[in-house]
């Protein structure tokens, strides 16, 4: 049973040479998402931090690491940065592994998501997501190059997605592991691999999200007010009804910046996962609106970018990266409107966390990459593999009288 492979062959001559419509939807994307941080964080930072700049200058202090990656990822070769992989792969299992440490964790609510760096806190699942997506690139680029490839040559590929999301389950954050493994499935998919392997995912993978879904108490929690949202009103759906709130009295033009934060105040940790709220009540249905028309332009440029890149692992990536961020941000907002249980997810650009915002620049800078049209290595080097191989194949068929080369 062969796997749908989106990626036909691709010219070079229809590879662009930039997409300024990738860039400038990202520069709004971080822009919005800093102006909304301030207006949902200023009461926040000024009572509990001593300034309402508090949270936006740490969220631009991460930005400038961000846009420092993303430059690295947009202007560096893509055979450079296959090269760096494999530091990057230890990198990321290694601060995985940090969080299980006490000299080096922090503990929030029962869960070691974070390590301690220096002067700042870096939570390793959000790489995880960049570095997963990078290696499953190279990894797929690879296998559809071999001749003979079957089942078993994807075993490795399994064996580290398997590791990376075991990695996250345990730091007790069930919903970016489910996340990364859902992403990681789609990969898989596009990239042509055998649905075979599908079925085995599946037995194992579903059976395994119910036992730890039964196994905390917090999350059968979490399920019974999404289906019984009128029973759980103080409790686990507190959050979420103060959100729904706040989005009802945005109206459609807004309650404007700075009005609502009496109502913002009722929501706990705003500034991170719930901060979609506080933009729909201070911009109302417009600055819905517009949040989506920028997303839906990201999208599509993104896309069109890994559809048209000539380069497999550029592709590949950009598919995974867009997808990531895409995803990521239509799960954060159902989980503010009450569409899906509470989750965790922070909306990338939005929320106040420097380990978002540095991964997703990064991502943006690899899918800027793949829009540039720079001279890929791995282009030539199949170009001069495809005529060292026909070659090959000439000289064999010459030596056996059944070609005669003109």
């Amino acid at each position: 049973m062969s796997g749908y492979n989106f990626y036909p062959d691709k010219p070079l001559s229809q590879y662009k040479k930039s997409d300024t419509g990738l860039i400038v939807s990202i520069i709004l994307l971080w822009g919005l998402g800093v102006g909304a941080l301030y207006f949902c964080s200023s009461a926040y930072s000024g009572k509990m931090l001593g300034g309402e700049f508090a949270l936006v200058k740490r969220q631009l202090a991460a930005s400038l690491v961000g846009f420092a990656g993303l430059a690295f990822f947009a202007f560096m070769p893509f055979s450079k940065i296959r090269k760096l992989l494999p530091l990057l792969m230890l990198v990321t299992v290694i601060l995985l592994l940090a969080t299980f440490v006490p000299a080096f964790n922090e503990e929030r609510n029962g869960a070691k998501r974070w390590v301690k760096l220096l002067f700042f806190r870096f939570q390793p699942s959000e790489l995880a997501k960049f570095a997963l997506v990078l290696y499953l690139a190279n990894f797929f680029d690879k296998y559809q190059k071999q001749k003979d490839n079957d089942e078993r040559s994807v075993f490795p590929a399994v064996m580290v997605m398997t590791l990376f999301v075991s990695l996250i389950f345990a730091q007790k954050d069930f919903s970016t592991g489910l996340f990364l493994f859902l992403i990681c499935l789609l990969l898989f998919f596009i990239s042509g691999i055998k649905t075979l392997w599908l079925i085995p995912m599946a037995v194992i993978g579903i059976p395994a999200v119910a036992m730890m879904i039964v196994w905390e108490p917090y999350r059968m929690e979490r399920i019974a007010g999404f289906l019984h949202p009128e029973q759980f009103g103080q409790g686990v759906n507190y959050q979420t009804n103060a959100s729904l709130r706040a989005i009802s009295a945005g109206g459609f033009w807004g309650q404007g910046i700075g009005s609502g934060l009496a109502k913002l105040s009722s929501i706990p940790e705003v500034q991170a996962d719930y901060i979609f709220a506080g933009w729909t009540e201070a911009m109302g249905f417009i600055g819905v609106a517009l949040y989506f028309i920028i997303l839906c332009v990201f999208a599509y440029r993104a896309y069109k970018v890994s559809f048209m890149c000539p380069s497999r692992f550029g592709a590949i990536g950009t598919f995974g990266c867009a997808s990531a961020i895409l995803f990521q941000s239509l799960a954060n907002v159902a989980v503010v409107c009450g569409a899906i249980p509470s989750t965790g997810i922070p909306l990338p650009f939005f929320s106040a966390g420097g380990s978002s915002m540095i991964v997703s620049l990064c991502m943006c800078g690899f899918m800027i990459n793949a829009a540039r049209g720079d001279k890929d290595a791995d282009i030539e080097e199949d170009y001069y593999n495809y005529n060292e191989n026909e070659d090959n194949e000439l000289k064999v068929l010459n030596e056996a009288g059944e070609y005669e080369r003109l």
